[in-house]
């Protein structure tokens, strides 16, 4: 009896302690769920926005943030994450900041152009941004962010060209009416009209390229030159700069040659690439001192998306200095604007050049030391068609390729033949 005694106790303190255990985790369990969890804090994106306002946001262009009542991130677009506007659930823009908090106050709708830091670049170049911030619903502020940096690139562009335009065609303009006023006093001296109709003609001509020019690169701008693309020799657009600049060579002695690989072809707009290969001659003649040599040469260099056709233009001139070297492509800049203007220069070749290079997937460099001269380097791609060279048919008939180290390191280049 004392043994089923001893049994039974034990029994009864077992289920007393099991029941004692159940009870407590019974009671852990409902405090540990009725504590606050971290993804239980976090707001309901789609109980939190108004209906359709998530898909609204998520189409829009401009960089979207929706901040809740204490300015927590509800919402925001990946542009802005990649503008580096939200960081850590936070606005990160003290004065978007203060903005949302106002228009939170009050209700009004707020907007403010602002110079943001560009964050992990490295420059000191400034993010323009245009910032709106209007109440959403009655808890909600929706801040929509538009980048305005490249549009007043854009502008600024377009501003220096409307001024240098205006500059430039003010002094041929005005020298015709102080010309001609002249010509009105001088009418009884026939030397004096002689003389001043001439200097009319200089003004004139310059005139009349800017004016060409100005449509040149309006047209290189605007049109898509593949649209007429078509196999364009090399041979015949060298012969063609070469004799556009023949006159100006042979007043100055200066010796043009052509060399290079032969039967080499580009696709692209004829028109275009002959107005950009004939830039680069003429502006080799104008800037070489008399008695020198400028010369053309085109060779096959390989390329990872295919082969591609340099055309090398080079000259003993006076040499682009380092800090101008970067500036040569610009619209209207002269390396030496008195010379520029005594050969009648309107600086807009280059540019011109540069757009036709871009438009036909190609690009221009450009290698030079002061006082041994330049060398212009175009480069396009090959004609698909044309793999396996041909005869030419041109004034200078070679198959001598002038081999040339990169653009970096490139010296004047030895054209193999001078034409008469």
């Amino acid at each position: 009896m004392d043994v089923d005694a001893a049994v039974a106790a034990a029994a009864a303190i077992a289920g007393l302690c099991t029941g004692v255990i159940a009870m407590l985790a019974f009671r852990w369990s409902e405090r540990d769920q009725a504590r606050p969890t971290r993804s239980s804090m976090r707001p309901d994106i789609n109980a939190v926005l108004p209906p359709g306002v998530d898909t609204v946001l998520s189409v829009l262009r401009s960089s979207a943030v929706v901040l809740d009542e204490s300015d927590n991130v509800v919402k925001a677009s990946s542009a802005a994450y990649s503008l580096g506007l939200v960081r850590g659930g936070k606005l990160s823009v003290d004065p978007m900041l203060h903005m949302a908090r106002d228009t939170r106050r009050d209700g009004e709708i707020r907007q403010v152009e602002l110079d943001l830091p560009r964050r992990g670049t490295g420059r000191g170049e400034a993010l323009a941004v245009s910032a709106r911030v209007a109440p959403l619903g009655s808890r909600l502020v929706l801040l929509l962010v538009e980048d305005l940096t490249e549009a007043r690139r854009i502008e600024a562009v377009r501003r220096d060209f409307v001024a240098n335009v205006s500059h430039e065609l003010k002094t041929p303009t005005g020298a015709l009416s102080l010309l001609s006023e002249a010509v009105m006093d001088a009418s009884d001296d026939p030397e004096a009209v002689t003389r001043f109709a001439g200097r009319m003609q200089i003004e004139a001509t310059r005139l009349t390229n800017l004016v060409q020019e100005l449509i040149d690169l309006s047209r290189v701008q605007n049109d898509d030159p593949l649209e007429d693309a078509e196999p364009v020799r090399v041979d015949e657009l060298v012969a063609e700069a070469i004799d556009r600049s023949r006159h100006a060579a042979s007043t100055k002695q200066i010796t043009m040659a052509a060399g290079g690989a032969a039967g080499l072809r580009i696709w692209g707009n004829r028109g275009q690439l002959a107005a950009a290969l004939g830039n680069l001659v003429e502006n080799a003649v104008n800037y070489s001192a008399a008695r020198t040599r400028v010369g053309i040469a085109g060779r096959r260099v390989s390329a990872p998306g295919g082969d591609l056709i340099e055309i090398a233009v080079t000259d003993q001139g006076i040499g682009i200095s380092e800090k101008d070297r970067e500036r040569v492509f610009e619209r209207f800049y002269r390396v030496d604007p008195a010379r520029s203007r005594a050969t009648g220069g309107t600086g807009l070749g280059l540019a011109i050049v540069k757009h036709v290079a871009a438009s036909h997937g190609g690009e221009v460099t450009v290698w030079s030391s002061e006082g041994q001269g330049s060398t212009f380097t175009l480069r396009l791609p090959e004609a698909a068609a044309q793999r396996v060279r041909t005869p030419t048919t041109g004034p200078y008939e070679t198959t001598q390729t002038v081999e040339t180290t990169e653009t970096t390191a490139r010296e004047p280049i030895p054209a193999p033949e001078v034409l008469p």
